[in-house]
């Protein structure tokens, strides 16, 4: 029977599926608090919930391909990885172009985690969010002089507020966009 050649933990999808974002959250808030306090976003925390994740969807897929006969399984798996390699690729650019000045490589790697999980077209509300809650929280702090120019700003909450925003009303403001933009 197929049941046997099927891992238990994934008798109960929706157990599983809600387990994996209490431990994506986990990770964000751990990333989050970190990267406040000490300017660096872990390694021995984020690499791991990257493996992890990927290999969470890449099983999700291939089960929901197999077991469910979802033609677009594999083909969402494949889109979750091009936008966590785009989202990355970004970050990497940003990264290169300023040697390093403007934003971190842990922030390069932050966004492969991000985008993986945001798949498209969610990245890029999340993207638009992170720059703008960070530009006014910069500005505010530049104008009550709580920082200089020049001063370094964590970049990693930005990146998890946006990612969270977009994560539960990315498709609403992606719709809302488009009904402004064709209308």
């Amino acid at each position: 029977t197929p049941f046997l050649i099927i891992p238990p933990f994934f008798y109960d999808l929706f157990l599983f599926e809600t387990l994996h974002y209490f431990f994506i959250t986990s990770v964000l808030i751990i990333i989050f608090v970190y990267d406040l306090k000490h300017f660096l976003i872990p390694d021995k925390i984020l690499l791991p919930a990257i493996f992890i994740s990927f290999f969470y969807y890449l099983l999700r897929s291939i089960y929901l391909f197999f077991f469910y006969k979802n033609p677009t399984a594999l083909l969402n798996f494949s889109y979750a990885l091009l936008s966590g390699t785009l989202f990355s690729l970004f970050f990497l650019c940003l990264y290169l172009i300023s040697s390093g000045k403007w934003i971190g490589l842990g922030d390069v790697k932050l966004g492969f985690f991000l985008g993986l999980i945001l798949g498209w077209p969610k990245i890029i509300p999340s993207l638009f969010i992170t720059y703008l809650i960070g530009g006014i929280i910069g500005i505010g702090l530049i104008v009550f002089k709580k920082k200089k120019p020049k001063s370094e700003i964590p970049f990693a909450p930005f990146l998890i507020t946006g990612f969270f925003i977009a994560f539960f009303f990315g498709q609403d403001l992606i719709r809302w966009y488009l009904n402004l933009t064709i209308q």
